[in-house]
């Protein structure tokens, strides 16, 4: 019994501490203008102490130089038909199954690659990102990546520099919320690409990535216990079918766009999406999300 109360005491106090560091933080920021009032919750202002081992001066280093990115990039601000074309062979997309913990799904499939303009690529990217933040359940912070290597070779392989600047924009600015990603069945020629993907990462990151092969028990009974197979694509060893609809998505990524601008504040237009041939531009014809249907 003694042990069980110093237990929850010293929980006590270390939430209490972890409380007086977020309040320290917010004295150090100072006044903030209203996105980054909206931004700086008190769970936003954890995460980034938390990603520095909750020294005051590092989080608050980190986090103001996220807010200074978020005033020039402004990525509540991109919308579904400005980034479509990056998603028309659904290389990523939001699924519509949680994790067993209920967390947002992020599904990546490298081997769909289809364009080659890196701005654009990053673009997408960040977009989907922050739709996966926006879909959060209540008291969720993380998310997970499901990460399909069907299709990927050489000569569809991201560039290194742009995997950096998207290693950089996810590390420095989206800060504890990667909850896990598995890479399922990754080629071996993967290993090469991966050992200079890697140094880029932080030790923390590297922890959360999980290489999973089918024939190999261990690493994927790993996955199923963040996963329900009913659940699971069955191109991750699951047994529902992953069927990639670009209209329906971007359906759902339209009506996404309309929460986004409400939730920041934002006067909406009227979306519309690039025909792709010319510089004409056509009403939303929705596009994708990856839908997996059992």
């Amino acid at each position: 019994m003694f042990r069980r109360k110093h237990s929850q005491n010293h929980q006590e106090n270390g939430h209490a501490e972890q409380e007086a560091k977020a309040i320290e933080l917010r004295a150090a920021l100072g006044p903030l203008s209203d996105r980054s009032v909206k931004y700086c919750t008190d769970a936003c202002l954890k995460r980034y102490l938390t990603a520095r081992n909750w020294n005051v001066d590092k989080a608050k280093k980190m986090l103001e130089e996220t807010l200074k990115w978020r005033a020039t990039y402004k990525p509540e601000e991109i919308r579904w038909h400005e980034v479509a074309h990056e998603g028309e062979t659904g290389k990523v997309s939001r699924a519509d199954f949680h994790d067993r913990s209920g967390r947002t799904v992020l599904i990546m499939r490298p081997g769909m690659q289809n364009t080659t303009c890196a701005e654009d690529n990053v673009r997408h990217l960040v977009y989907l990102i922050e739709n996966s933040i926006l879909n959060l359940g209540e008291g969720q912070e993380q998310m997970s990546w499901l990460i399909d290597f069907t299709g990927w070779g050489l000569s569809v392989k991201v560039p290194i520099k742009t995997a950096r600047e998207c290693i950089n924009i996810l590390q420095n600015h989206y800060p504890e919320r990667l909850a896990v990603a598995f890479l399922f069945n990754p080629p071996r020629i993967f290993e090469a690409f991966w050992k200079v993907v890697k140094y880029f990462l932080d030790p923390i990151t590297i922890q959360k990535v999980k290489f999973v092969y089918p024939k190999k028990e261990d690493s994927f009974e790993l996955m199923k216990s963040f996963f329900d197979v009913d659940n699971l694509p069955n191109e991750f060893g699951g047994k529902a079918s992953l069927m990639y609809d670009h209209e329906e998505f971007s359906r759902l990524m339209a009506q996404d766009d309309v929460k986004t601008a409400k939730f920041w504040g934002l006067d909406e237009k009227p979306s519309h999406i690039s025909n792709g041939h010319s510089g004409a531009q056509v009403a939303p014809e929705p596009t994708l999300l990856a839908v997996p249907a059992s």
